[in-house]
């Protein structure tokens, strides 16, 4: 008789651990200065690099069939500026219990402020999802949120907010233009970038580590983490745990009961349940002054909890039995109307 053996344990995703090490990385070494500035532009640099190589990889037809797919788009700004409002607002009650009050307006912020662009993207890409989509997504979702996030902040939290014409500019140069570029050259390079695309998933990766590192070495140089009572943090942790599983769930769910292929529910997913931080710092400056610091606190261990959790989704999402290729994938409507299998 053969010898039942013990199920072996799953290895520990690797990517994870690199996320985990650029936090330990920038708890112990965080950038500071140059540094910082040095950093940030790299992470820019990376952003804008990542979207040249989409625009050379896909075809002007895919690039054309994200930008029509309106009822997608729809999904995730309703996630982004209605669900997650609702949800910051009916955490009113855990005050006193679980949060303080300026611990709850900041929580109450970031449900407020657009989606991310790149990680969303890579998280999409990684998972084999539906990219065009993904990148149209979250770039309405940015521009959205130039406008719509000071008006909420003004009718829930009191505060002020104006519209940034800088901001504007900045999406523009740092993602449509280098898209936009990769498009044009795509006659030429495109080939040479399909044959490489391992170059595309180290650029994925590598620029979510960038967004990662810096994001929490400014938490680190600003000192927020140690203006909250460890008892008050760990309630915060959990109430945005539940916050993070009932957006991923309702996205993913949510967006399967509106008649999404699986490649659009993980745009979907991704675009739909995350916030950005890149987005929420300098809208915060403006809505709390002195305060900021502390009330960008919820957002920064929000923004750090979702990169990890949704890089282990979308690398489970990759190994899934009907996940194609992008390339490979032939874009298809779905039952609803629009977008693809």
């Amino acid at each position: 008789m053969k010898r039942l053996r013990r199920p072996r344990r799953p290895p520990i995703d690797p990517y994870v651990l690199l996320l985990l090490g650029t936090v330990g990385l920038a708890a112990l070494l965080p950038a500071r200065g140059t540094g910082a500035d040095v950093a940030s532009g790299a992470s820019t640099a990376a952003i804008a690099f990542l979207f040249f190589l989409y625009g050379a990889r896909l075809s002007t037809r895919e690039a054309m069939d994200g930008v029509r797919h309106w009822r997608l788009h729809v999904t995730v700004l309703a996630c982004t500026f209605v669900v997650f409002p609702l949800l910051g607002l009916a955490s009113r009650g855990l005050v006193p219990v679980l949060l303080t009050d300026p611990l709850h307006q900041g929580l109450l912020f970031l449900t407020l402020v657009p989606s991310t662009i790149q990680s969303s993207i890579a998280f999409t890409s990684l998972a084999r999802g539906n990219v065009p989509a993904a990148i149209c997504a979250g770039s309405f979702s940015s521009l959205a949120g130039i406008v719509v996030t000071p008006l909420l902040a003004a009718a829930l939290l009191g505060g002020g907010g104006g519209f940034s014409a800088d901001s504007v500019v900045k999406i523009v140069l740092q993602l449509l233009v280098p898209f936009v570029a990769g498009q044009l050259l795509r006659r030429w390079i495109g080939g040479f970038v399909a044959r490489h695309k391992k170059v595309l998933g180290l650029v994925d990766r590598g620029s979510i580590l960038l967004v990662v590192y810096t994001a929490f070495s400014a938490g680190m140089v600003q000192g927020i983490w140690h203006r909250v009572s460890p008892v008050r943090l760990a309630g915060l942790l959990v109430v945005e745990a539940v916050l993070l599983a009932v957006m991923l769930l309702l996205t993913w769910y949510g967006a399967k009961a509106l008649g999404f292929g699986r490649a659009d529910r993980i745009a979907v997913q991704f675009a739909g349940s995350k916030k950005s931080l890149a987005a929420g710092l300098p809208m915060a400056s403006v809505l709390f002054g002195a305060q900021a610091s502390l009330a960008v606190l919820p957002l920064m261990l929000f923004h750090q909890m979702q990169l990890m959790v949704c890089a282990v989704i979308a690398k489970r999402r990759s190994h899934d039995p009907e996940a194609v290729a992008p390339d490979d994938a032939t874009p298809a409507r779905t039952t609803a109307g629009s977008g693809s299998r």
